[in-house]
């Protein structure tokens, strides 16, 4: 049932599709993909926990039991829970978030969604997601929109948002580089 995207290729990609063909048969899609979305946000918001995905000094069974002790304490649990504990398990905890992305695309992609990775300095409000997919549902013609939110503090401020190959650069980082650029070349 699975189909051969972009999202889908490699082991984070083979991994994602069994865990949503699983999802799927237990008519589980949405509360995994609000589980990953959680987990995502976890590593994105945490050095410690990327830390210990990263690690390859960390031993596989501690590593799966300190990711299970987290995915409790957030309430992550079931289906979502077992597929992170198995791939620990296997020694891919490194692969988890590209897995999480991978999940989410497809489940985007089978629901006609137009992913739109939106990387912002600060965590974006509830009320400037929604302006930003009203927008963003503007400008791509009526389409279901995906936001895929990352924070990244290096950017300083504004956004960069991505659709497909194109890139929307607004961040101050890029426009701080452009001017220094343009300094350059008045010198």
């Amino acid at each position: 049932m699975s189909s051969a995207t972009s999202a889908t290729t490699g082991v984070a990609g083979r991994y994602a599709s069994a865990l949503f063909e699983l999802a799927d048969e237990a008519k589980a899609l949405d509360q995994v993909a609000q589980d990953l979305t959680t987990f995502r946000t976890m590593v994105a918001s945490s050095p410690d926990l990327a830390r210990l995905l990263a690690s390859p000094v960390i031993g596989r069974e501690l590593q799966g039991r300190a990711l299970l002790a987290v995915l409790d304490a957030a309430g992550i649990k079931g289906l979502t829970r077992n597929f992170i504990g198995a791939v620990a398990a296997n020694g891919r905890a490194r692969e988890l978030v590209a897995m999480a992305t991978a999940f989410l695309a497809e489940l985007a992609s089978r629901r006609g969604e137009t992913t739109v990775a939106v990387t912002s300095a600060v965590p974006l409000a509830p009320a400037q997601l929604q302006q930003l997919n009203d927008a963003l549902r503007s400008v791509l013609g009526g389409n279901k929109i995906s936001i895929d939110a990352r924070v990244e503090p290096e950017i300083l401020g504004g956004l960069v948002v991505k659709v497909g190959s194109r890139l929307f650069d607004s961040s101050i980082r890029s426009k701080l580089q452009r001017l220094q650029l343009a300094m350059k070349g008045v010198a």
